[in-house]
């Protein structure tokens, strides 16, 4: 038996992987240190396939056609750097090592460097789709030595999803960790949908008093239009899901958000990075506080505040509601892309950003109609600075800002939680002002800390320092 790869880690996302890459003509080697799972993988959904056992990493490693191509499927960190040195002196100068999991791209940059220095290659590649992606066709987002690339670039783009055109969702992103790295801003930019959606929720629930068959019925009207999206899509379904007894499950759900780690590593590489990501950080936040139950709990029984009363144009305000939503989606999308360009910037990545619209259009957890629209604005200026000024995207805010604004206003006054629509709010408003109050702060900073100031009448790079304390 000789193997076009081998998958190491069979949880459901890499079983339905080594289905997925089977399907396509290829055949796979797997291992899991657990032999109970291969064992009975191999017995049950890939049985009568080109899916084959193995006992230890060696006989994966020795079953594969030359230049060896593994697939790691292990939780990030420490993990993956374990099985890496146990895979190292069984493998031969051009074999290829290829992260799938959700690691910090840190760790990319790193292992890139340490192979490439034992004269391997090394793939840190970004999968979205969750199981259901993985099985029939995810977003890959694959980075680090750009040698590997044609070897495994049949396989990958063979198995990833595919746009109308039959375009795959699957294209070399950059050097080191820029696979990875483009993926965490994916789960950031899911992070803010996320939160934007589950506030249209609490809107709509709480300050318009709608049942969950009337929230159902507009979020599939919503997914018809410009709107539609995956989590638009899954949002109605949920709704619309009972229970045994007939009541909506999602009431029955407690309301503590969990997280996995890749949407607070986007935060602090904004920090680190220079961007302002301020939706995507309302969202992780949310979350946060979210899990802060029993101290709200007893809050609400402390802390007062309007009780929400709705008595405008029901549907009108819902319809506001829909253009406040895609408003602020596009706030989150002009935030990851900053992100993505000064990682470019600042790690010297040539990142395709309409490529990248592209892999995200399909497959993957923030698969949206609105995509397309963000590889035509690259391909319109590939120099574009900020979506905001694309011609689409701004006129989409111009036609959406009153309604926009109506929201968050009726929103606040009325007591309701939303961080991330408000925060998209603020964000448009600063970016669009000529002059914001820093010139204050800056004046406050060298008052304290002499930390110096340029100023208007003079060229930029110069700084002064005044003595503000007068006799």
């Amino acid at each position: 038996m000789t193997a076009d790869i081998a998958l190491i880690g069979i949880g459901v996302m890499g079983e339905n992987l080594a289905l997925n890459i089977e399907s396509k003509g290829y055949s796979v080697v797997v291992y899991d240190i657990n032999s109970t799972k291969v064992k009975d993988f191999i017995n049950g959904k890939a049985k009568n396939k080109k899916i084959y056992p193995s006992s230890s990493l060696a006989e994966a490693a020795s079953g594969l056609l030359k230049p060896r191509k593994i697939l790691l499927m292990v939780p990030a960190g420490d993990p993956v750097d374990s099985v890496i040195g146990e895979l190292l002196p069984l493998l031969e100068p051009g074999d290829i090592i290829i992260d799938g999991g959700n690691s910090h791209y840190p760790d990319t940059n790193r292992r890139t460097k340490l192979l490439e220095e034992k004269g391997l290659l090394f793939i840190g590649t970004g999968i979205s789709g969750g199981e259901e992606g993985a099985l029939k066709g995810p977003s890959i987002m694959p980075g680090g030595s750009y040698a590997a690339w044609k070897f495994v670039k049949p396989i990958f783009q063979s198995m990833a999803a595919k746009v109308d055109d039959g375009t795959p969702c699957c294209d070399w992103v950059g050097e080191d960790g820029a696979g990875h790295f483009v993926k965490m801003v994916h789960n950031g930019i899911e992070y803010g949908d996320m939160q934007l959606i589950c506030e249209a929720y609490q809107i709509m629930k709480d300050l318009l008093g709608m049942t969950y068959e009337e929230m159902e019925m507009v979020f599939k009207r919503w997914n018809q239009g410009e709107l539609e999206s995956y989590l638009i899509q899954i949002t109605g379904d949920i709704l619309g899901f009972r229970d045994a007894d007939g009541q909506p499950l999602a009431e029955k759900i407690l309301d503590t958000a969990g997280q996995k780690g890749t949407g607070k590593w986007t935060v602090l590489a904004s920090l680190d990075l220079g961007a302002p990501l301020t939706l995507i950080s309302e969202a992780v936040f949310a979350r946060t506080l979210s899990s802060l139950k029993s101290e709200r709990v007893g809050a609400s029984k402390i802390l007062s505040g309007p009780k929400p009363k709705f008595t405008g144009d029901k549907e009108k305000f819902i319809s506001d509601l829909g253009r406040a939503l895609y408003a602020a989606k596009i706030i989150s999308y002009a935030q990851g892309y900053l992100l993505l360009k000064n990682a470019a910037k600042e790690f010297g990545w040539n990142l395709n950003y309409g490529g990248i619209a592209l892999m995200w259009r399909g497959g993957c957890i923030i698969r949206s109609a609105f995509l397309g629209k963000i590889k035509e604005a690259f391909e319109l200026n590939p120099g574009l600075t900020n979506l905001l000024l694309d011609p689409f995207f701004k006129d989409k805010i111009d036609i959406s800002q009153d309604s926009w604004r109506r929201i968050v206003s009726e929103s606040v006054l009325n007591g309701i939680w939303i961080p991330a629509l408000s925060a998209a709010l603020n964000y448009y408003d600063g970016f669009r002002s000529e002059k914001l109050p820093a010139n204050l702060l800056q004046a406050q900073r060298d008052y304290f800390g002499a930390h110096k100031y340029e100023r208007t009448d003079r060229p930029r790079g110069e700084f002064f320092h005044t003595n503000w304390i007068t006799e």
